[in-house]
C-alpha cells in the first residue's frame, strides 16, 4: 500500500483529500498545515509519496514549493505532487527542474477524481506531469532564438502532452494514432533535442524541462 502525506493550511480540503486518497487505498500517514510540520512529517514517517499545496502559512506565498524542494533534497525517494489554487509557470519550472517523480497540478483538478487519481499514479511511477493549463499558456509563449524549432509541429503536439505526463498510449489514444506512431516522434524529439544518453524515463524528462524552459522565456 502506498503511504502518503497530506499539507494544506484548508481545512476542509485537507480533510476531503486525506479521506479521497483512504478511500482509494492509500495509506495517509499524516496531515499538516504547514511547511515546517510537513517537513517533519515526512523525516518522521518517510513516506511513498507528497501531496503538498504551494501556499502555506506563515506567508502563503511559496512555502509549500520551499518545502517540496527540501523534501527532493532529503529524501529524494518521496514522490512529490504540489497543488496550485493558479496557473504559475516560474513556480511550475522550478519544481519540475528537481527531477523525476515530480508533477504540478491545478487544484481544480482534483473534482476529476479519476484523473486525479491518474497524476498520483504516473508521479509515483516516476513520471513527471504538468497541469494541462501550465502546458497551455506555455505553448502560446513566443520566443526568438526557440530550441524547440528544430521539432515538426506534431512533434511538438507530443512533446506538449508528454509534458502533460501522459505515456506514449495516451498520447496516441488523444492524437488517434497508434502507439508505434507516438514512439517514432518519441525517438525523433529525443534526438532533436540532442539530449544525453541515458535511460528513456530520464530523457523524457529532460525533453519535457527544455519544452517548459522554452516556452516559459516568451511569458
Amino acid at each position: 500500500m502506498t503511504s502518503v502525506v497530506v499539507a494544506d493550511d484548508d481545512v476542509l480540503l485537507r480533510e476531503g483529500l486525506a479521506s479521497l486518497l483512504d478511500r482509494h487505498g492509500y495509506a495517509v500517514t499524516g496531515i499538516a498545515d504547514d511547511g515546517a510540520h510537513l517537513l517533519r512529517l515526512v523525516e518522521e514517517v518517510r513516506p511513498d509519496l507528497a501531496v503538498v499545496d504551494i501556499r502555506m502559512p506563515p506567508t502563503h506565498t511559496n512555502e509549500g514549493l520551499a518545502a517540496a524542494r527540501e523534501i527532493r533534497a532529503r529524501f529524494p525517494s518521496v514522490a512529490i505532487l504540489v497543488l496550485s489554487a493558479f496557473v504559475e509557470v516560474e513556480h511550475a519550472i522550478e519544481l519540475l527542474a528537481s527531477g523525476e517523480r515530480i508533477g504540478y497540478l491545478l487544484k481544480t483538478r482534483i473534482t476529476d477524481v479519476e484523473e486525479f487519481l491518474e497524476t498520483l499514479h504516473r508521479v509515483q511511477d516516476g513520471g513527471t506531469v504538468v497541469d494541462p493549463a501550465v502546458v497551455q499558456e506555455l505553448v502560446a509563449a513566443h520566443r526568438r532564438r526557440d530550441p524547440l524549432d528544430v521539432l515538426s509541429p506534431r512533434e511538438r503536439e507530443v512533446l506538449g502532452l508528454m509534458a502533460e505526463g501522459r505515456s506514449n498510449a495516451g498520447v496516441a489514444k488523444e492524437l488517434w494514432v497508434t502507439e508505434g506512431t507516438v514512439e517514432k516522434h518519441v525517438r525523433s524529439i529525443l534526438t532533436k533535442l540532442d539530449l544525453p544518453e541515458t535511460d528513456e524515463t530520464h530523457r523524457r524528462v529532460l525533453a519535457v524541462l527544455t519544452f517548459l524552459e522554452a516556452a516559459s522565456a516568451g511569458t
